[in-house]
């Protein structure tokens, strides 16, 4: 069924057992800025975008552009913040939307000192559940560089299935050809249309 995306009602937060998970907001800049100054050796081999450390101006740019593009339901972000203390731990979200077929994409990384406390699989939980529940999803993938063991981890964890590998699917940071790990949950396989 055709849909107008602009035209969804949707939360702009949600809650895991640890972590508030909430669409960019005005001034989150800072934080995020902050994040990637702590955690950027981890980042740089993964993500085209860490290559090198942004001014807290370019950071605060970028987030209101996520801010918009999640207005218009066009790319979804979300920043992953403890409950407990309030820190940004990293960031989510859900990207390369298809709402014809409602297909999403989880992609995610986590500021260095937050590694290996089992938020990043937490909070990809909860935005699959997010995209079930609130999106109607009928497909969730996680695609990651097949080097990317952490990343491939996350999705194994949460029950995802590996599709397949798409060889010399993409350029990597390093200007190498890489392979692109592709994992899936859908509908009527690894959820219910309920979202149970």
């Amino acid at each position: 069924m055709a849909v107008n995306p602009l035209m969804l009602d949707l939360p702009e937060s949600f809650e895991s057992r640890r972590l508030l998970i909430r669409a960019p907001l005005w001034g989150d800049g800072v934080k995020v800025n902050e994040a990637v100054a702590e955690s950027i050796d981890r980042l740089q081999p993964w993500m085209p975008w860490a290559q090198a450390l942004p001014a807290v101006e370019e950071s605060e740019a970028d987030i209101r552009r996520a801010r918009i593009q999640f207005l218009e339901r066009k790319d979804m972000r979300f920043q992953l913040l403890s409950k407990e203390t309030g820190m940004l731990v990293g960031c989510s979200g859900l990207h390369r939307i298809d709402w014809d077929s409602r297909k999403f994409e989880i992609g995610y990384w986590v500021r260095t000192s937050c590694e290996g406390q089992g938020f990043i699989t937490e909070a990809a939980e909860a935005i699959t559940n997010f995209a079930v529940r609130e999106l109607q999803a009928s497909r969730v993938e996680i695609r990651c560089d097949s080097r990317n063991t952490r990343s491939a981890r996350v999705a194994e964890r949460l029950g995802f299935t590996l599709e397949g590998i798409l060889r010399n699917d993409a350029r990597a940071v390093d200007g190498s050809l890489r392979d692109t790990m592709v994992f899936a949950k859908v509908r009527g396989v690894e959820f219910s249309p309920e979202g149970d």
